[in-house]
C-alpha cells in the first residue's frame, strides 16, 4: 500500500485568540511610583498595592485603587451567602470569623476587602472587592463550623459567589 501525500497544514494565524478575562477594575497601565491611593493610603510601589511602612512624600502621584473604586460603585467581585438556621444562634461569632478574615487577608493584600455586610432575613451577604477574599471566608466557615459549601467562578464577569450554609 502506497502512503499519500498529506499536505502539511500551518497553524492559522487569522485564528482569535479569546484573551484572557482579568478584574475590569484593574489599572492597565503601570502608575508612577509612589502612587497613593487618596481613599485608602495604600502606596503602588514595586509594581504592587501595599501599606505603606514609611510616610509617603506629599508630592507623589494620587489615585484611586481598584478596591476603593469598586466601594464607590459599588460593584462587587465577589459574594459570600451566609444562610441556613444555625446562622440564627450564631450570628455575632459568624459575623467575627468573617471580619476576621478580611483583617488576615487585608494586612497582606490592602486591596482585599469587604464592601458591605448586609444581615437579611435568609442570612448574611458579604460582598467583597476581590475573589480571593470570598473564598477565604467561605474556607473559614467550613472549617470552624461544617456546613456546605459551594463555589461559583463566573469568568467573564470576574465574579465569584461562595455560598455556605448549615442547617
Amino acid at each position: 500500500m502506497k502512503q499519500r501525500d498529506v499536505p502539511h497544514h500551518q497553524p492559522r494565524i487569522d485564528r482569535r485568540i479569546a484573551e484572557h478575562v482579568h478584574d475590569p477594575y484593574k489599572t492597565r497601565m503601570k502608575l508612577p511610583e509612589p502612587t497613593v491611593c487618596p481613599g485608602c493610603g495604600a502606596v503602588y510601589q514595586d509594581g504592587r498595592w501595599k501599606w505603606p511602612a514609611l510616610p509617603v512624600h506629599a508630592g507623589a502621584h494620587r489615585e484611586p485603587c481598584q478596591a476603593c473604586r469598586r466601594v464607590e460603585n459599588n460593584d462587587p467581585a465577589g459574594w459570600v451567602t451566609i444562610s441556613g438556621t444555625f446562622v440564627d444562634g450564631h450570628r455575632k461569632e459568624i459575623l467575627g470569623l468573617v471580619h476576621h478574615q478580611e483583617e488576615l487577608e487585608k494586612a497582606e493584600h490592602p486591596l482585599n476587602r469587604i464592601i458591605r455586610v448586609e444581615t437579611t432575613d435568609k442570612g448574611i451577604v458579604v460582598t467583597t472587592t476581590d475573589i480571593h477574599l470570598p473564598r477565604r471566608i467561605g474556607e473559614a466557615l467550613q472549617s470552624a463550623y461544617d456546613g456546605e459549601l459551594d463555589y461559583q467562578f463566573i469568568e467573564e464577569t470576574y465574579l465569584l459567589r461562595v455560598h455556605w450554609s448549615r442547617n
